[in-house]
């Protein structure tokens, strides 16, 4: 529906249309804006949905956050926090109630921890501090673990517990410092330093529980950051919880969403490596078995071929005289095979020798006929050869010219067979026995 025009002072308006066209006027030409102010009169729908005033020493404002706005929120509002919104301010049309749409919310004064946060994050990453080649990789098997938390922390409790639960025997060395307040950073990096330079510990955990950001700012110092850097043992950062990241965190070799989390990451599982070790033993032990069996198989076989030698010699005996008696007969069979083959093959030469005296009379036979036929042949063709030379003469037409005969041709060298085939007063050459001659038609007949 298009907003009633608030310039026509003679229309009469609705509630709704007024109201609506004043929430226009609001959304469109205030922006969304930061506002700053103390929780009152909160109330938490069962739809999930936020409904509070916020106010100051002289105003307060209606507010609603929606749910899926509240949702992600990594804090719960409560009656009299100090709080930051982002707006958009609005009517809500069915009371005329003028009110804030909160966007997004943070605690007072996080906007500059933030910035900070951000500024010593941007600096430290150019510098090179959160290069992955640069993180350590952690001892597999730490002889000693150290530990820079308050003594009264629960992060403590919450680390020992875990490795007492999951390798008992491993020592810890605490550094005590403060975790959070103004003298924090500097006890974390007097504990960080002390580590490094007692180099008594393989590992180092950094942790404490979970809490806002201003809770754990400490975390968030540049000298610490250093401290960690410089550290000569691995550092695991456990500050806080999963959602919570500090710049200890993009330092630090490794890190951990929990301290109990960090724990487990430094330190070998007794159980698991127990049931490891259990798994080898058995192993080892079939192994063992098996090759015990097989050995003993061997040496039984070993055994079984096991003989004395005056037996062996014996056999020995044995066996070379039945290989003289079996070298003996191979021999005789041998030459009485050769000589079978020698008779077979004598006789089949006498079946298949040539007569050569009967084959020099058939080829002395051969060239004497050979011999006439050729004489035969060669009287034959000089014959033919005299009668082609006499019927070639016959049929030569020069011979016919030196009877007198000539040869007639028209101008084109064509021979000419009939009077009719030329006309009075047309050249013709004549060839003659000897050379040739013009001449001229005078007249011809066509008659035969």
């Amino acid at each position: 529906m298009p907003v009633a025009s608030l310039d026509n002072a003679s229309r009469v308006l609705s509630v709704s249309e007024l109201n609506r066209s004043v929430r226009a006027l609001l959304e469109q030409n205030l922006p969304l804006a930061w506002v700053g102010g103390e929780i009152s009169n909160l109330t938490i729908a069962a739809s999930g949905h936020w409904y509070f005033s916020l106010k100051d020493a002289q105003a307060q404002v209606r507010c609603v956050m929606f749910r899926h706005k509240a949702a992600l929120l990594d804090f719960r509002a409560t009656e009299g926090m100090q709080v930051e919104v982002r707006a958009v301010p609005g009517l809500y049309e069915a009371r005329g109630e003028f009110q804030l749409g909160v966007e997004f919310m943070r605690r007072a004064g996080l906007g500059a921890l933030f910035e900070a946060f951000e500024r010593l994050k941007a600096k430290l990453q150019a510098e090179g501090l959160f290069d992955a080649g640069l993180k350590r990789a952690l001892p597999r098997f730490p002889r000693r673990i150290g530990i820079v938390t308050s003594p009264a922390a629960a992060a403590l409790r919450d680390v020992l517990t875990t490795l007492k639960r999951r390798m008992p025997s491993l020592p810890v060395v605490l550094y005590p410092c403060q975790v959070q307040g103004v003298e924090a950073p500097a006890q974390i990096v007097r504990a960080i330093e002390a580590a490094s330079r007692r180099g008594e510990c393989d590992v180092l955990i950094v942790c404490r529980g979970g809490g806002g950001i201003e809770d754990l700012w400490a975390f968030n110092d540049e000298a610490v950051a250093r401290a960690i850097a410089g550290c000569a043992m691995p550092v695991v950062a456990g500050v806080g919880h999963e959602t919570d990241f500090t710049i200890a965190d993009f330092v630090a070799d490794h890190r951990a969403p929990t301290p109990t989390a960090a724990a487990e990451l430094v330190s070998p599982n007794r159980e698991a490596l127990c049931a490891h070790l259990d798994q080898l033993q058995r192993r080892l032990a079939r192994d063992m078995e098996r090759g015990l069996a097989l050995r003993a198989q061997r040496v039984d076989y070993l055994s079984r071929r096991l003989v004395h030698p005056g037996q062996r010699l014996a056999q020995q005996a044995r066996d070379l005289d039945a290989l003289q008696l079996r070298m003996a007969c191979a021999a005789g069979g041998l030459l009485a095979r050769a000589e079978l083959r020698l008779a077979n093959a004598q006789r089949r030469y006498r079946m298949v020798r040539p007569a050569v005296a009967a084959g020099q009379l058939r080829v002395e036979q051969l060239a004497a006929r050979l011999a006439r036929g050729w004489h035969h042949l060669h009287e034959q063709q000089v014959a033919r050869l005299a009668s082609c030379q006499v019927q070639l003469k016959q049929l030569n037409p020069q011979a016919v010219l030196e009877r007198g005969y000539s040869i007639v041709r028209d101008i084109d060298g064509r021979v000419v067979r009939a009077a009719g085939d030329v006309q009075p007063g047309e050249l013709l050459r004549l060839t003659l026995h000897q050379g040739w001659l013009d001449a001229q038609v005078l007249a011809g007949s066509r008659e035969p």
